[in-house]
């Protein structure tokens, strides 16, 4: 996911909803809200600009990994990603982004099948090709191990289980 910056156009949408109430007092009032709806021109309002003409069109509101999507990297990085779209009536649904991931274990180990492996990869925020130079592989070998093609070798799943303990990854 390219990295919003403070220069960009669509930073001040950014910057409102990372600045949404966080925190684990057990009130309401100091929670994140898990869903939040915007009507666009209380998002255009947030902005300070309209919205593109491209933003009448559901795949704007896509929540894509993709440099293009500067608006997809503002909400994804503050949490958030786009539940749904109502173009009659103007509002876009935020849910807060919560991953829940089914690691199977055996021995207190990981075991690195396609679904263990492409959770520590969206855990860590990474596109594939990212994740492939961390580990020192190729694009097209991370890509097989999601789709199941094959699974890592036992060194590269002793690396992985190296890099998933970094990363708080249980």
């Amino acid at each position: 996911m390219p990295s919003i910056k403070s220069g960009s156009k669509y930073y001040p949408l950014y910057e409102y909803l990372q600045g949404l109430p966080h925190g684990n007092s057990g009130t309401s009032l100091s929670e994140k809200p898990a869903e939040l709806t915007l009507s666009f021109s209380e998002i255009e309002r947030i902005l300070k600009t309209s919205l593109p003409a491209s933003a009448s069109r559901k795949s704007w509101w896509s929540n894509r990994d993709s440099p293009s999507a500067l608006q997809a990297s503002a909400w994804i990085q503050a949490g958030y990603h786009v539940d749904s779209v109502d173009f009659a009536q103007q509002i876009v649904i935020f849910r807060e982004f919560s991953a829940e991931y089914a690691i199977q274990r055996a021995d207190d180990a990981i075991l690195w099948n396609q679904e263990a492996i492409r959770s520590l990869r969206k855990h860590m925020s990474l596109t594939q090709a990212k994740f492939a130079q961390q580990l020192g592989v190729r694009r097209q070998t991370v890509s097989e191990w999601e789709n199941g093609v094959y699974e890592p070798d036992r060194s590269t799943a002793k690396h992985l289980e190296l890099l998933a303990e970094q990363q708080g990854f249980e």
